[in-house]
Protein backbone atom coordinates (compact mmCIF):
# COMPACT_ATOMS: atom_id res chain seq x y z
CA UNK A 1 0.00 0.00 0.00
CA UNK A 2 1.47 3.33 -0.82
CA UNK A 3 1.40 6.27 1.40
CA UNK A 4 -1.38 8.09 -1.03
CA UNK A 5 -3.35 4.58 -0.19
CA UNK A 6 -2.71 4.53 3.37
CA UNK A 7 -5.19 7.23 3.97
CA UNK A 8 -5.26 9.73 6.99
CA UNK A 9 -3.13 9.87 9.45
CA UNK A 10 -5.09 8.72 12.37
CA UNK A 11 -3.37 7.28 15.91
CA UNK A 12 -4.42 7.55 19.05
CA UNK A 13 -5.77 10.27 21.02
CA UNK A 14 -5.30 9.20 24.41
CA UNK A 15 -7.17 8.41 27.19
CA UNK A 16 -9.86 7.14 24.56
CA UNK A 17 -12.00 4.26 25.04
CA UNK A 18 -12.23 1.04 22.85
CA UNK A 19 -14.71 0.12 20.39
CA UNK A 20 -15.88 -3.63 20.54
CA UNK A 21 -17.88 -4.76 18.23
CA UNK A 22 -19.74 -7.89 19.24
CA UNK A 23 -19.78 -10.66 16.17
CA UNK A 24 -19.94 -7.86 13.41
CA UNK A 25 -21.65 -9.58 10.15
CA UNK A 26 -20.52 -6.99 7.40
CA UNK A 27 -16.91 -5.95 6.31
CA UNK A 28 -18.31 -3.06 5.18
CA UNK A 29 -19.94 -2.31 8.17
CA UNK A 30 -16.49 -2.32 9.99
CA UNK A 31 -15.25 -0.15 7.63
CA UNK A 32 -18.03 2.53 7.74
CA UNK A 33 -17.57 1.96 11.71
CA UNK A 34 -13.76 2.65 11.46
CA UNK A 35 -14.70 5.73 9.31
CA UNK A 36 -17.12 6.92 12.07
CA UNK A 37 -14.22 6.58 14.98
CA UNK A 38 -12.31 8.73 12.81
CA UNK A 39 -14.23 11.20 12.72
CA UNK A 40 -14.35 11.18 16.65
CA UNK A 41 -11.05 10.75 17.41
CA UNK A 42 -11.42 7.51 18.68
CA UNK A 43 -8.82 4.63 17.40
CA UNK A 44 -9.00 1.43 19.57
CA UNK A 45 -10.91 -1.23 17.88
CA UNK A 46 -11.52 -4.81 18.93
CA UNK A 47 -13.83 -7.24 17.12
CA UNK A 48 -15.47 -10.09 18.77
CA UNK A 49 -15.62 -13.05 16.76
CA UNK A 50 -16.23 -11.46 13.23
CA UNK A 51 -18.92 -13.53 11.18
CA UNK A 52 -16.35 -13.67 7.95
CA UNK A 53 -13.02 -13.67 9.51
CA UNK A 54 -10.46 -11.02 9.94
CA UNK A 55 -8.97 -8.74 7.80
CA UNK A 56 -11.88 -8.52 5.16
CA UNK A 57 -10.75 -6.31 1.88
CA UNK A 58 -14.17 -4.85 1.76
CA UNK A 59 -13.61 -3.14 4.74
CA UNK A 60 -11.01 -1.37 3.43
CA UNK A 61 -12.90 0.35 0.94
CA UNK A 62 -15.55 1.76 3.06
CA UNK A 63 -13.61 2.89 5.79
CA UNK A 64 -13.05 6.53 3.41
CA UNK A 65 -9.42 6.56 4.70
CA UNK A 66 -9.50 5.40 8.31
CA UNK A 67 -7.16 2.42 7.33
CA UNK A 68 -4.72 2.80 10.10
CA UNK A 69 -7.55 1.97 12.71
CA UNK A 70 -8.67 -1.46 10.94
CA UNK A 71 -4.73 -2.09 10.16
CA UNK A 72 -4.62 -1.47 14.23
CA UNK A 73 -7.50 -3.71 15.21
CA UNK A 74 -7.50 -6.70 16.95
CA UNK A 75 -9.76 -9.83 16.99
CA UNK A 76 -11.05 -11.84 20.20
CA UNK A 77 -12.52 -14.74 20.36
CA UNK A 78 -14.98 -13.91 23.18
CA UNK A 79 -16.55 -10.92 24.78
CA UNK A 80 -14.75 -11.87 28.24
CA UNK A 81 -11.22 -12.04 26.00
CA UNK A 82 -11.93 -8.29 24.66
CA UNK A 83 -12.97 -7.14 28.04
CA UNK A 84 -10.52 -8.77 30.16
CA UNK A 85 -7.81 -5.96 30.69
CA UNK A 86 -10.72 -2.81 30.88
CA UNK A 87 -11.20 -1.82 34.11
CA UNK A 88 -15.13 -0.27 32.83
CA UNK A 89 -17.23 -1.22 30.44
CA UNK A 90 -20.16 0.53 28.52
CA UNK A 91 -23.04 -1.02 26.57
CA UNK A 92 -25.22 0.01 23.74
CA UNK A 93 -28.52 -1.54 24.59
CA UNK A 94 -31.66 0.09 22.84
CA UNK A 95 -34.72 -1.63 25.09
CA UNK A 96 -32.69 -2.66 28.59
CA UNK A 97 -34.92 -4.99 29.79
CA UNK A 98 -35.27 -7.16 33.39
CA UNK A 99 -31.85 -6.04 34.05
CA UNK A 100 -30.57 -3.78 36.66
CA UNK A 101 -27.62 -1.36 35.85
CA UNK A 102 -27.53 2.17 35.19
CA UNK A 103 -28.69 3.54 32.24
CA UNK A 104 -27.09 6.65 30.46
CA UNK A 105 -27.81 8.43 27.35
CA UNK A 106 -25.23 8.69 24.70
CA UNK A 107 -24.11 12.43 25.66
CA UNK A 108 -24.18 11.08 29.50
CA UNK A 109 -21.83 8.29 28.99
CA UNK A 110 -19.58 10.47 27.03
CA UNK A 111 -18.93 12.71 30.11
CA UNK A 112 -18.59 9.37 32.23
CA UNK A 113 -16.05 7.97 30.07
CA UNK A 114 -14.04 11.30 30.01
CA UNK A 115 -14.23 10.70 33.71
CA UNK A 116 -13.39 7.62 33.84
CA UNK A 117 -10.45 8.01 31.37
CA UNK A 118 -8.85 10.81 33.01
CA UNK A 119 -8.17 8.64 36.14
CA UNK A 120 -6.09 6.36 34.12
CA UNK A 121 -8.82 3.54 33.76
CA UNK A 122 -9.19 1.95 30.77
CA UNK A 123 -12.63 1.74 29.24
CA UNK A 124 -14.54 -0.21 26.06
CA UNK A 125 -17.85 0.32 24.72
CA UNK A 126 -19.78 -2.84 23.09
CA UNK A 127 -21.60 -2.49 20.15
CA UNK A 128 -23.88 -5.33 19.17
CA UNK A 129 -24.21 -7.88 15.93
CA UNK A 130 -26.38 -6.03 13.14
CA UNK A 131 -29.47 -8.00 13.16
CA UNK A 132 -30.06 -8.49 17.10
CA UNK A 133 -27.94 -6.39 18.97
CA UNK A 134 -26.18 -7.73 22.00
CA UNK A 135 -27.67 -10.49 24.33
CA UNK A 136 -28.11 -10.78 27.80
CA UNK A 137 -24.81 -12.47 28.37
CA UNK A 138 -23.14 -10.35 26.26
CA UNK A 139 -24.52 -7.36 28.40
CA UNK A 140 -23.71 -8.66 31.74
CA UNK A 141 -19.76 -8.20 30.65
CA UNK A 142 -20.55 -4.18 30.76
CA UNK A 143 -21.69 -2.58 34.03
CA UNK A 144 -23.28 0.58 32.79
CA UNK A 145 -26.43 0.82 29.54
CA UNK A 146 -26.10 3.20 26.71
CA UNK A 147 -29.61 3.89 25.18
CA UNK A 148 -29.82 6.95 22.75
CA UNK A 149 -33.00 9.60 23.41
CA UNK A 150 -34.10 8.66 19.33
CA UNK A 151 -37.73 9.11 18.39
CA UNK A 152 -39.33 5.86 20.21
CA UNK A 153 -41.53 5.51 16.92
CA UNK A 154 -38.20 4.47 15.26
CA UNK A 155 -35.00 3.40 16.54
CA UNK A 156 -33.45 1.73 14.26
CA UNK A 157 -29.57 2.51 13.73
CA UNK A 158 -27.17 0.10 12.09
CA UNK A 159 -23.81 -0.76 13.90
CA UNK A 160 -21.51 2.49 12.14
CA UNK A 161 -24.60 5.15 13.12
CA UNK A 162 -24.62 3.63 16.81
CA UNK A 163 -20.74 3.91 16.75
CA UNK A 164 -21.27 7.73 14.85
CA UNK A 165 -23.06 8.83 17.63
CA UNK A 166 -21.30 8.06 20.24
CA UNK A 167 -18.29 9.37 18.65
CA UNK A 168 -19.64 12.67 18.26
CA UNK A 169 -20.18 12.71 21.94
CA UNK A 170 -17.37 11.39 22.95
CA UNK A 171 -15.76 14.53 21.08
CA UNK A 172 -17.72 17.35 22.15
CA UNK A 173 -17.76 16.22 25.55
CA UNK A 174 -13.62 17.13 25.51
CA UNK A 175 -13.46 20.04 26.62
CA UNK A 176 -15.64 19.57 29.57
CA UNK A 177 -15.75 16.93 31.99
CA UNK A 178 -17.33 16.80 35.63
CA UNK A 179 -14.88 16.92 38.84
CA UNK A 180 -15.41 13.56 40.17
CA UNK A 181 -12.55 10.92 41.62
CA UNK A 182 -12.90 7.80 43.62
CA UNK A 183 -10.43 7.35 46.17
CA UNK A 184 -8.49 3.98 46.87
CA UNK A 185 -5.59 4.55 48.98
CA UNK A 186 -3.59 1.43 47.95
CA UNK A 187 -5.73 -0.57 45.91
CA UNK A 188 -6.69 -0.33 42.62
CA UNK A 189 -9.82 -0.56 40.35
CA UNK A 190 -9.84 -4.24 39.53
CA UNK A 191 -9.72 -5.23 35.77
CA UNK A 192 -12.21 -7.46 34.17
CA UNK A 193 -9.93 -9.97 34.37
CA UNK A 194 -9.60 -9.79 38.10
CA UNK A 195 -13.41 -9.19 38.54
CA UNK A 196 -13.62 -12.63 36.35
CA UNK A 197 -11.85 -14.76 38.27
CA UNK A 198 -13.28 -13.88 41.00
CA UNK A 199 -17.02 -14.56 39.95
CA UNK A 200 -15.63 -18.13 38.56
CA UNK A 201 -15.02 -18.40 42.50
CA UNK A 202 -18.06 -17.39 43.81
CA UNK A 203 -19.95 -19.50 40.77
CA UNK A 204 -18.15 -22.58 41.40
CA UNK A 205 -18.58 -22.29 45.40
CA UNK A 206 -22.24 -21.44 44.67
CA UNK A 207 -22.76 -24.86 42.83
CA UNK A 208 -20.45 -26.93 44.81
CA UNK A 209 -23.22 -25.76 47.78
CA UNK A 210 -26.23 -26.30 46.15
CA UNK A 211 -27.25 -23.00 46.00
CA UNK A 212 -27.56 -23.29 41.81
CA UNK A 213 -28.88 -26.36 41.94
CA UNK A 214 -32.06 -25.77 39.87
CA UNK A 215 -30.87 -26.42 36.41
CA UNK A 216 -34.04 -24.20 34.81
CA UNK A 217 -33.17 -21.32 37.02
CA UNK A 218 -28.99 -21.54 36.96
CA UNK A 219 -28.41 -19.15 33.74
CA UNK A 220 -30.34 -16.70 35.09
CA UNK A 221 -29.27 -16.24 38.28
CA UNK A 222 -25.62 -17.04 37.37
CA UNK A 223 -26.19 -13.57 35.21
CA UNK A 224 -27.75 -11.68 38.17
CA UNK A 225 -24.55 -12.51 40.18
CA UNK A 226 -22.70 -11.06 37.22
CA UNK A 227 -24.97 -7.60 36.96
CA UNK A 228 -24.57 -7.08 40.77
CA UNK A 229 -20.75 -6.79 40.49
CA UNK A 230 -20.54 -5.33 37.42
CA UNK A 231 -22.21 -2.22 38.30
CA UNK A 232 -19.54 -0.32 39.23
CA UNK A 233 -15.63 -0.03 40.08
CA UNK A 234 -14.81 -3.36 42.48
CA UNK A 235 -11.32 -2.70 43.93
CA UNK A 236 -8.61 -5.31 44.33
CA UNK A 237 -8.72 -4.96 47.99
CA UNK A 238 -12.71 -4.98 48.11
CA UNK A 239 -12.38 -8.36 45.60
CA UNK A 240 -9.46 -9.86 48.07
CA UNK A 241 -11.67 -9.29 50.87
CA UNK A 242 -14.80 -11.31 49.24
CA UNK A 243 -12.36 -14.05 48.25
CA UNK A 244 -11.85 -14.87 51.57
CA UNK A 245 -15.08 -14.29 52.34
CA UNK A 246 -16.11 -17.08 50.04
CA UNK A 247 -12.83 -19.45 51.34
CA UNK A 248 -13.91 -19.23 55.35
CA UNK A 249 -17.41 -19.82 54.73
CA UNK A 250 -16.20 -22.94 52.74
CA UNK A 251 -14.03 -24.09 55.59
CA UNK A 252 -16.66 -23.76 58.24
CA UNK A 253 -18.97 -25.74 56.19
CA UNK A 254 -16.06 -28.45 55.63
CA UNK A 255 -15.73 -28.64 59.19
CA UNK A 256 -18.96 -28.78 60.13
CA UNK A 257 -19.62 -31.63 57.64
CA UNK A 258 -17.00 -34.05 59.73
Amino acid sequence: MTAREHGAELGPIDPSPVVILVRPQLAENIGSVARAMGNGGLFYLRLVAPRDGWPQERAMRTASGAYRILEAATVHHTVGDAVADLHRIFATCPRPRHIIKPVLTGRGAAFELREICTRGLRTGILFGPERAGLDNDDIAHADTLIRYPLNPRFMSLNVAQAVMVMAYEWWTAGQIAPARSLQTHKTHVATKAELENFLEHLIAECDASGFLRNTEKRPGMVRNLRHFFQRGEVTDQELRTLHGIITELVRRRNIGSR
